[in-house]
This record gives C-alpha cells, structure tokens and sequence, in this order.
C-alpha cells in the first residue's frame, strides 16, 4: 500500500533514501560487492537526475527563446500600428489647425471689413 501523505526524508530535504541491499543477496556479493551495488545504483540514479535535468533545463531555454522571440515579434507590429495611427493623428490635427486658423482669419478680416467700411 503506498503513503498518502509526504515522506518524512523528502519533508527534511534530503536525498532519497538510502538503498539496502537483501540480506541474501549481500550474503552472495558480500559487503564490498554490496556496497558497490550501491554506489553503481546511486550513481545511475545522480546520472539519471543530471540528464533529466539537463533535457529539461534545455527545453525550458527552448521554449522560454520561442516565446521571447514571439513576444517581440508582436510587440513590434503594435508598435509599427500605433506609429501609424499616431501618424493619421497628426494629419489630422494638422488639418483641423489649418481650418481653424482660416476661419480665425476670415472672421478676423470680416470684423476688419466692417470696423473701416464706417
């Protein structure tokens, strides 16, 4: 029956815990085998861990570059559309000035007109 709750070791922050070798099989390796055995298992399961870790820390950078590419790429063509509508506001502002400074001027010519027509 496996825990449902966390295990004491992983609790603490320690490594896994340390393998035992049978009593029967250390009998047949002996102690220097065992240990042995031990240390080939453990050293597989630290090799295994780096490879793992290395794969997965590889695909992170992968896909953390594919992101950051996308996300420059986007912000770019907003960038390129707000200089655009920026640009058609400035137009029309301009545009806006124009007519109301002509009509500033006419008024102003006709307030003239009439202030020396007298």
């Amino acid at each position: 029956m496996w825990p449902t709750g966390r295990c004491s070791w992983y609790e603490r922050g320690d490594k896994v815990p340390i393998l035992t070798v049978p009593r029967v099989l250390r009998d047949k390796l002996g102690e220097d085998g065992a240990d042995a055995l031990v240390a080939l298992l453990n050293a597989a399961t630290e090799q295994g861990k780096g490879e793992t870790l290395t794969f997965v820390e590889e695909k992170f950078e992968r896909r953390l570059a594919e992101t950051a590419a996308s996300f420059e790429r986007r912000l770019a063509e907003e960038v390129a559309r707000l200089e655009v509508r920026i640009a058609e506001a400035k137009a029309d502002l301009v545009r806006w000035m124009f007519l109301f400074w002509i009509g500033q001027i006419g008024a102003l010519l006709g307030i003239l007109f009439a202030f020396f027509r007298k």
